[in-house]
């Protein structure tokens, strides 16, 4: 299986950290041509840089994004569908819910995703009674769509990102027990007492 790295989009006057483009907020894009992809299939790493890490913070709601890397493989399922997998590993710093502190994190997430061309998926969402369509509605997930013959692996590693962050992120050893929301200690006798747990 053949092995890759892709690099990040680059600009006419690539070179110099000076006249690098700015990155707009979750901006984090690794576009792979399938037609490059051979029959005995692809090993890809990505990683993103300090700028894109920023931009990726940012579009997060996290406090940083300090390293962010996914590693796929690629591999044909026919002559127009794809089939990615692979894993992402990330270091982020996160607030604590409780105490709102910031701390760090690692997010690791396994990624399975089968891509098809857009006008494939178009067109068996408008013949429903289509094996292809069937397929799709027999419990699977469609597959991800091909874009003008591409596919964002940056795109889908922030995807999986976002999926597998914490939604209410708690520091390790802080507990909710004997603090209300504004930090301070709660009365004991609080008709909110028997809301409190411990870790």
């Amino acid at each position: 299986m053949a092995k890759r790295t892709v690099p990040p989009p680059t600009s006419a006057k690539s070179g110099s950290a000076k006249t690098a483009p700015k990155l707009d907020a979750g901006s984090f894009t690794r576009m792979l041509a399938v037609e490059t992809v051979p029959d005995t299939g692809l090993d890809i790493n990505v990683s993103a840089s300090e700028a894109e890490c920023a931009a990726l913070a940012e579009a997060c709601g996290l406090v940083a994004v300090h390293d962010f890397e996914a590693d796929f493989q690629v591999r044909k399922l026919d002559q127009t569908r794809f089939k990615i997998t692979g894993n992402l590993r990330a270091c982020v710093t996160q607030t604590c819910v409780v105490s709102l502190e910031p701390f760090e994190t690692l997010v690791r997430a396994d990624v399975d995703v089968d891509f098809a061309p857009l006008s494939q998926l178009a067109s068996s969402k408008m013949t429903l009674g289509g094996a292809s369509a069937a397929a799709f509605l027999g419990g699977e997930d469609p597959p991800d769509p091909i874009i003008d013959g591409k596919i964002d692996l940056g795109a889908l590693a922030s995807e999986f990102l976002i999926l597998n962050l914490d939604i209410h992120p708690r520091k390790p050893g802080v507990l909710f027990e004997g603090t209300d929301v504004g930090g301070e200690p709660a009365d004991k006798n609080s008709p909110f007492a028997v809301l409190r747990y411990r870790s």
